[in-house]
């Protein structure tokens, strides 16, 4: 198998000074934290007021507003990655962020859940373009050793800036004052916040440091998303890449259907309160993020793919645990779940570190754009199936049952992964 060799474009420089590299981290985190607590802190402002106005049905729709976009147009974020500095295609999305959040704004002040709905795909569309952009330019800012810690901090900061945006959407949307604009106070309130919050988005992406475009003679992907299938089935030629890109979905998708399935574990069958359910899922989240810094430190160097079995098989097994725990002392289940939820996070981002670092790296300089995008691409269409998956399984099993499939899929990711990742070390 051949070994992976990065080489820089010629016209790329690599930070390698201790301020430039603060200072271009600090920037693309900050825009990464702000983006994710933006998109998510309205998320759930729309879908709590959805379910207050009994329109439930609106949910779905907010959540299909946010991943179309990463479906239609991964071939133009691509191709807008690699043929346009990724600078200039950060500071597109963010201004692109804040006309989204003046749509909303008008919608938390009409009421008109569609102009809602609409702030949320907007976000999603921005989203689509923001992250093969910021993503693909990673491995142009820092040295190659360094990109697995960055990634690892950077999760960190998504993980945060989805629990602090979830969280804090209810808080806004219950202050209480006199109405304004012939609105409640709460929703002008979260008008304001992700107004501004789009605002701030805008200068701290001018920190992201200048680079040139990496192929600025791209022509443009008139076919869409039959362009990015092109461009998946092309990265999964090499056979790592593509193993490495069916891990990143597998993970994913596998997060997205245990989301679906903790709230109805703790409403319905453990009959938590509302409150304790949001913790399940923050303990994932949590975990998601240590994962992420545990991988900083052991999925580095020629090895780092040998972190992702391990993981796999201690995913598996809580898994299976939390599959096993109605057979438990009533006592027991509550104490040991949140713990077990945390482990299952950690197992989690200890695998998808790694994995979208080596997405980032692996393609040639000109490509990472395109690369990243058709990976978003199938990572988003997993997502897809595995809420179809979930609705299927809450119908006909318990919550708790449903993760004993989960620990199985696992358990067989666990056996492929040992099997197709080579045994030798990886450059």
């Amino acid at each position: 198998m051949a070994r992976f060799r990065y080489d820089p474009p010629m016209n790329t420089t690599r930070i390698d000074s201790a301020e430039g590299g603060r200072g271009a981290f600090a920037a693309m985190g900050g825009a990464y934290f702000l983006g994710t607590f933006n998109d998510n802190f309205f998320k759930q402002a729309v879908m709590l007021i959805a379910v207050g106005l009994g329109q439930t049905g609106m949910q779905g729709s907010a959540a299909i507003a946010f991943m179309l976009p990463f479906i239609l147009f991964a071939a133009p974020a691509g191709w807008a990655a690699d043929r346009f500095a990724k600078r200039n295609v950060v500071i597109a999305a963010k201004i692109t962020e804040l006309l989204g959040a003046a749509v909303g704004a008008a919608g938390l002040v009409t009421g008109n859940l569609w102009l809602m709905v609409g702030m949320v795909g907007l976000m999603g569309l921005q989203s689509a373009f923001f992250s093969p952009a910021l993503n693909g330019a990673i491995p142009e800012m820092f040295d190659e050793s360094r990109v697995t810690r960055v990634n690892a901090v950077f999760r960190m900061l998504v993980t945060g800036g989805i629990l602090v945006g979830t969280a804090s959407a209810g808080i806004v949307l219950d202050l209480s004052g006199a109405p304004l604009m012939g609105a409640p106070f709460g929703r002008v309130a979260l008008a304001c916040v992700v107004i501004a919050i789009g605002a701030l988005g805008i200068p701290v992406a001018f920190g992201v440091p200048r680079r040139a475009a990496a192929d600025p003679t791209r022509p443009f992907p008139w076919s869409g998303p039959v362009d990015t299938m092109r461009e998946l089935i092309s990265a999964c030629r090499d056979r790592l890449l593509g193993t490495v890109i069916g891990a990143d979905v597998f993970i994913w998708s596998l997060g997205v259907l245990q989301l679906l399935l903790i709230n109805p574990m703790g409403l319905s069958q453990f009959h938590l309160s509302n409150r304790a359910t949001s913790l399940l899922v923050a303990s994932q989240m949590i975990g998601i993020g240590l994962g992420g810094l545990l991988a900083a430190r052991l999925a580095k160097g020629e090895w780092w793919h040998r972190v992702m079995a391990p993981a796999g098989l201690v995913m598996a097994l809580t898994l299976a645990a939390v599959f096993a725990l109605p057979s438990l002392p009533e006592g027991w289940r509550l104490p040991l779940l949140f713990p077990l939820l945390g482990l299952v996070g950690a197992s989690g981002g200890l695998i998808l570190i790694p994995c979208e670092s080596f997405i980032q790296v692996r393609p040639a300089p000109e490509r990472k754009g395109a690369v990243w995008a058709s990976a978003n691409f199938a990572v988003f269409l997993g997502m897809a199936i595995a809420s179809g998956l979930s609705n299927i399984l809450n119908r006909f099993l318990l919550p708790t049952q449903s993760f004993g499939i989960l620990a199985l899929s696992a358990a067989l990711f666990t056996l492929v992964i040992g099997r197709v990742l080579p045994k030798e070390s990886i450059r």
